[in-house]
């Protein structure tokens, strides 16, 4: 039997497992939605903006272990989309975006709606196709989605010309996948980890770095297990938050800019640094230079080639599946330990010993205040009232910063968070592709006043799919981030960062048809917090925390500095 373009392409979605297709429609795409209209298999989720859309579905990918699936029109719906998918890119979220185009005879015609969505793209997808014969179409599909999943995950680009979605042909879905050009090493040399296991067990001052690439490689429980038997401390950065439990003695916090003192100091001065699924980006070394300046072996382990030696020289690279890599040495480690800890000889106690003396600083400490509310405070008081196991979105910015500071998590893909991109407007997005994934998790979106109006209109989405998410403005009038770096490096020469114009968030809120609450006293806080994820638990929350205008960010490491020249408060300023 033929089918045409636009059954085959929900013919694929059902192929692949899809149960969530975020998408907007528009002219080109009409032929796939008139499909999704008939079929059963998957739900299609109308947003209110193709960023969001993008967003969505990337949440949807992180949260769980599948990969996200979106689609939108042609020309501006594609290039409204472009934010979201470069998002995913810097972060490496298995994605599958499906875009509109105009017909094929009218490519490069300058036809209405016609932009170059391959040409676009090309920078921030791991790889794009254009189908120009329906014959094609099944096959592109099972190729897509091999590419974002396997390897170093990433979004996939399908653009699709309208006259395609329209004609037939016979459906086959590929059983396998075989690409001659693509075939990612999945299994680390064993020399190599031979060698790690010996550098690891000689280390006296031993130190574990992890990113992002743990949660994506679903090596978690490998990597608490591996750091538990080396006695060795750990640090996760942004994206990393949660592959190591944050409640045990051995984590030190989030390394980098706004990082802990002591998770930088033991960075900077460790004699064997295990790095595992990281990238060693400059939030998180600071000056690559300064942070070359104490001598230290580096093991690296990652399954992208390209990501190793990439900013800092590395002693030891391992190429292949973290997860592979991790089980491998904690086998060999077996071998040579049993199945005991590593035993802390005199080096390692007074390793830790002088980790204990960083932490002492208690750099995270702040002012409590009867008066204001401190931002720090609402997020510990979040911590305890979903007893640290919500999943948390957030933005980028001030909020985002305390929300990784104060929030401790215990599991992976808890944290849900644009780290490489930085991008404003992510959280709510974000926490509607979560609840889709999780419809009976606590979701709560942490976010400011400037990161929440650049998607606010998903406040309407929320509504048309009953989707709870508990909104946690940390509300104190100014860009934050933009306004603290002003103040520290600018002469205090705050240049479009006060925001004098902010709606009534709380009456905002109830035009969409949600619960709006605002809260000013830090007594109100608790109450405020309760209340949403109790009495108001299926309804959509709006909090309003008025925080602290002059609250900023403190540790810090400004740019160009190294790990060891930490701002630790407005006192070292």
């Amino acid at each position: 039997m033929e089918l045409t373009g636009a059954e085959i392409v929900c013919r694929c979605l059902e192929e692949e497992g899809i149960k969530h297709l975020f998408g907007y429609p528009g002219g080109a795409v009409l032929y796939i939605y008139d499909e999704i209209y008939k079929q059963k298999a998957f739900e299609h989720i109308l947003v209110r903006h193709e960023q969001a859309a993008v967003h969505a579905a990337d949440a949807y990918a992180r949260s769980t272990q599948t990969v996200g699936a979106c689609i939108v029109t042609s020309g501006p719906g594609l290039t409204n989309a472009v934010t979201g998918i470069a998002t995913a890119y810097m972060d490496s979220i298995p994605m599958v975006i499906i875009s509109g185009q105009v017909p094929t005879h009218a490519i490069g015609e300058d036809a209405f709606q016609e932009c170059d969505a391959i040409g676009i793209t090309r920078p921030c997808v791991k790889h794009n196709f254009l189908v120009r014969d329906v014959k094609d179409l099944a096959a592109t599909f099972a190729k897509a989605f091999h590419i974002a999943r396997s390897g170093r995950p990433g979004p996939v680009l399908i653009d699709i010309p309208k006259d395609v979605t329209r004609n037939k042909c016979k459906f086959q879905y590929p059983k396998e996948v075989a690409l001659r050009s693509y075939n990612p090493i999945v299994k680390g040399h064993q020399g190599q980890i031979r060698k790690a296991v010996q550098m690891l067990l000689s280390a006296e001052r031993p130190m574990i770095y992890t990113g992002g690439g743990v949660i994506l490689g679903e090596a978690s429980e490998a990597l608490n297990c591996l750091v538990d038997m080396l006695g060795a401390p750990c640090t996760n950065t942004l994206m990393g938050l949660g592959a190591y439990r944050a409640s045990s003695k051995q984590f030190v916090g989030m390394p980098g800019m706004h990082g802990t003192y002591e998770a930088n100091m033991a960075m900077q001065h460790c004699d064997v640094l295990l790095a595992i699924g990281a990238r060693f980006d400059d939030r998180v070394i600071g000056n690559p230079k300064h942070f070359a300046q104490n001598p230290r072996k580096i093991i690296h382990i990652d399954i992208d080639p390209s990501s190793i030696s990439k900013r800092v020289k590395v002693d030891l690279p391992i190429v292949g599946d973290v997860k592979d890599a991790i089980t491998e040495i904690i086998s060999q480690l077996k071998d040579t330990l049993g199945d005991a800890p590593r035993p802390a000889n005199k080096a390692l106690k007074a390793w830790w010993q002088q980790i204990e003396q960083w932490r002492s600083k208690d750099c995270l400490a702040y002012k409590q205040s009867e008066a204001l509310i401190k931002p720090q405070f609402v997020v510990q008081k979040l911590w305890e009232v979903t007893a640290g196991d919500a999943f948390v979105t957030s933005d980028v910015g001030q909020h985002q910063m305390f929300a990784a500071q104060f929030y401790p998590f215990d599991k992976p893909r808890r944290w849900i968070n644009s780290g490489g991109l930085g991008t404003m407007g992510v959280g709510l997005p974000y926490a509607m592709g979560v609840l889709l994934a999780h419809p009976d998790a606590s979701v709560a979106c942490i976010t400011g006043e400037g990161s929440i109006q650049m998607n606010i209109q998903e406040l309407s989405t929320c509504k048309q799919y009953q989707l709870p998410v508990k909104i946690i403005n940390l509300n104190n009038r100014y860009l934050g981030m933009v306004r603290q770096w002003q103040e520290i490096e600018y002469g205090s020469r705050y240049s479009q960062s006060y925001m004098d114009a902010l709606p009534d968030f709380v009456g905002l809120a109830q035009a969409y048809g949600h619960i709006g609450l605002r809260i000013e006293k830090p007594e109100d806080v608790e109450p405020a917090l309760r209340d949403a994820f109790g009495k108001y638990k299926d309804r959509l929350v709006f909090l309003d925390f008025i925080t602290d205008q002059t609250e900023n960010v403190w540790p810090m490491v400004q740019g160009g500095k190294g790990l060891t020249e930490m701002i630790l408060g407005a006192e070292d300023l």
